[in-house]
């Protein structure tokens, strides 16, 4: 029988500490999955799984700032659709906006990425 009573956690910080840290067995001898937080963890991922996504990321990290102007001119897209790719990517943190008057400058969330790449070591070994 499997066990999924556990606190939540914000998207935003997930880190790899808890998973390494948790015993994967309760008292009764019953696994326990914070099926919450897997989902949030997977919607993560499924965010940095997208090849539209991943050449945005490629350009920013290149430009270190850019509006979404920029990147749909360069990447040669709707406006709507850069500006849904973006919102996915900073819902899961993995991108920051900085205001500068009227405009709005993305950036790679340098700490975000670390984490992330953390876990995926964490992952596959």
């Amino acid at each position: 029988m499997i066990n999924a009573n556990f606190k939540t956690m914000e998207i935003g910080t997930l880190s790899a500490e808890p998973m390494v840290k948790r015993d994967a067995m309760n008292q009764n001898g019953q696994i326990k999955i914070d099926y919450l937080n897997v989902k949030k963890a997977a919607l993560v991922f499924r965010a940095l799984n997208h090849k539209l996504r991943q050449q945005m990321l490629k350009m920013l990290d290149e430009n270190n700032r850019m509006t979404v102007t920029e990147l749909y001119v360069q990447l040669r897209l709707e406006q709507s659709v850069a500006s849904q790719h973006l919102a996915i990517l900073r819902r899961a943190g993995i991108v920051k906006t900085d205001r500068d008057g009227k405009y709005i400058y993305y950036h790679v969330n340098e700490d975000r990425i670390s984490q992330i790449n953390q876990i995926v070591d964490t992952l596959v070994k």
